[in-house]
């Protein structure tokens, strides 16, 4: 069944925009097509025929001008696109009804708990909700990485922090890596809250004063973070730490960020001694309403 586009604009960016970086040889189209090529990526003649729909259509909804998809189309596309879970899903999300204004988050006590347990173990977590808002971390995380607590309220937020804090670009070994997945995280989060002005505001005030973050954003990548690599710790000098993120079973829209290091390596031995500098630990909860 075809569904309204809602969203019919950034659905056709995010189509060019993955067209676009697809390689014709990783699709499977080694010397396809006559002449020379005036793309990096798939003609769209060529996208139009691995997902089995006609150029016509395809041409409709690139340019914004389809008011339907069916799932069916929409998953053919993300086929062909070769798009990833999260990819597919944002693809889905554009093409669909828009959803409803989301409330106000709330970091759950159960969560808040778990900040502490990985503040006695050493390990540094936080909380990010829509947006990026940072809505909790334990004291550790808050030592190594920035003290949000210390912020305005509308400075708390893990985008302002990557793209508009100098400290950033020291604090992350591989800076260009933790913006793109920044920005990949900000567009899947307007893609499921299209109607969030503050996520609006914020897109604008980045796109306005960071032009590294107009240029990542330009490339339309769209992913969760699930884990990665090469965060140093400020004072503590070259440390390997790694981070997984989880998602809080009661909130879609947040995600629960822990580092740690491999067991009985000397990055563990380093990142456990900040511990010994604070007295109590426990949990700082960040945003307005982002406790029960």
């Amino acid at each position: 069944m075809d569904r309204e586009c809602p969203d019919s604009a950034s659905l056709a960016e995010f189509l060019r925009s993955a067209r676009s970086r697809l390689a014709p040889q990783k699709a499977g189209l080694d010397g396809v097509g006559p002449g020379r090529r005036r793309v990096s990526g798939l003609r769209r003649e060529e996208l139009a025929g691995l997902a089995g729909v006609s150029v016509d259509y395809c041409t409709r909804l690139e340019q914004g001008r389809s008011r339907s998809a069916s799932a069916e189309v929409l998953d053919a596309l993300a086929t062909a696109l070769q798009l990833d879970d999260a990819g597919r899903g944002h693809l889905h999300t554009l093409a669909g009804p828009r959803p409803v204004r989301p409330r106000p988050q709330r970091v759950h006590r159960v969560t808040r708990d778990l900040l502490d347990t990985l503040q006695r173990a050493g390990r540094p977590g936080f909380v990010l909700g829509r947006r990026l808002d940072v809505l909790a971390h334990n004291e550790l995380a808050g030592r190594l990485i920035t003290d949000v607590q210390a912020l305005l309220t509308a400075e708390r937020n893990q985008a302002r922090f990557v793209f508009l804090d100098p400290h950033a670009r020291e604090l992350y070994r591989d800076w260009s890596r933790v913006a793109a997945d920044t920005a990949a995280m900000l567009r899947l989060d307007a893609g499921r809250h299209p109607d969030d002005p503050a996520l609006s505001s914020l897109i604008g005030e980045l796109s306005i004063r960071s032009k590294d973050f107009s240029r990542f954003r330009a490339d339309a990548e769209v992913h969760r973070r699930a884990t990665g690599t090469g965060l140093p710790p400020p004072l503590m000098g070259e440390v390997t730490v790694t981070c997984q993120a989880l998602n809080p079973v009661d909130d879609p829209d947040q995600t629960l960020f822990v580092h740690g290091t491999g067991h009985g390596s000397p990055s563990e031995t380093s990142l456990r001694l900040p511990a010994q500098w604070t007295d109590t630990g426990g949990v700082t909860t960040q945003a307005p309403g982002a406790h029960d």
